[in-house]
């Protein structure tokens, strides 16, 4: 295999291990560079030897985002207020044209379920991620991380059990959830605290992620009408030289705000029996970097 040929076959694998670090680590600028050092690892190999690329690579990439995660749970790493993970562009177009197989692909990157995966420990994480989002037989798998296949299965069950108990159930529609987004969004520029309550559930909640680098709740903010009232006092300060724009991002229809042209934060909102149950702001300006060029 030439060099030429090995990068055009790196390059045609990319996404899918782009995506399966990304699930793993739910940090893009981590994931980035574990497909780098797969990379390099790919271009040192005897490829003659490997049959099957993707194989290989899925393989590769798979331990690295392992280790990283081992080492970021080591260092211990604290964070100022509630974690989200960074926002993450996954307009599958025509690569992924099967309805349901896109379903599984949106609902495993999903915020929610990206943040009960940060409670697995990294090999249940990798089991999830490679047997749910990517459909690998646990054969494959395991062998993958040198672990016996019956100990593979019982990674696969006890991280299936925690990610059930610990994800709630969300209705998926996208148009819904764009139209209640853009209502919702509305009322509060016209300060309509009562139609705003309207679209809320009455445990409604928010989730705002700053990193502790920019002005968003340190706590969760739980009841309707704290979620109304925070977003009328956003809306009342405004924002300079403001800007709109609609993404698909983790799966989901999401609300990229802009400031003199910068991304300044990205809403997302999760629906239930037609009314909004949650409520993500991220605004950690180091998690919206890659919205830059978007």
């Amino acid at each position: 295999m030439t060099t030429d040929t090995a990068t055009d076959v790196f390059e045609e694998h990319r996404p899918v291990l782009l995506g399966v670090a990304y699930r793993m680590l739910g940090r893009l600028a981590d994931a980035e560079d574990v497909v780098q050092e797969a990379w390099l690892r790919w271009s040192r190999a005897d490829r003659g030897d490997i049959r099957e690329p993707r194989g290989y690579l899925v393989r590769v990439t798979t331990r690295l985002a392992v280790d990283r995660l081992r080492q970021i749970k080591s260092r211990g790493e604290t964070y100022v207020g509630p974690w989200l993970p960074e926002p993450y562009v996954t307009d599958f177009g025509d690569a992924v044209p099967d309805t349901a197989e896109r379903a599984v692909l949106a609902d495993s990157v999903s915020l929610a379920v990206l943040v009960v995966l940060e409670s697995l420990s990294p090999l249940e994480r990798a089991v999830f991620v490679l047997r749910e989002a990517f459909g690998y037989p646990y054969a494959e798998i395991a062998a993958m991380l040198e672990r016996g296949e019956a100990a593979v299965r019982q990674l696969a069950g006890r991280a299936r059990k925690h990610v059930d108990e610990g994800r709630p159930r969300y209705d998926v529609d996208p148009a819904q959830r764009r139209d209640l987004t853009e209502r919702f969004l509305a009322a509060a520029a016209d300060g309509d605290l009562a139609g705003l309550m309207a679209m809320l559930a009455p445990d409604a909640r928010l989730v705002g992620d700053s990193g502790g680098k920019s002005r968003a709740p340190l706590r969760v903010l739980e009841s309707s009408d704290k979620v109304a009232r925070f977003f009328l006092g956003v809306a009342r300060k405004g924002i300079p030289d403001v800007g709109f724009r609609f993404l698909e991002l983790n799966g989901g229809p999401a609300l990229l705000i802009l400031s003199a042209g910068k991304p300044d934060s990205v809403i997302q909102i999760d629906v239930a029996d037609g009314r909004i149950q949650l409520v993500y702001i991220i605004r950690n300006p180091d998690k919206l970097r890659s919205l830059s060029a978007v």
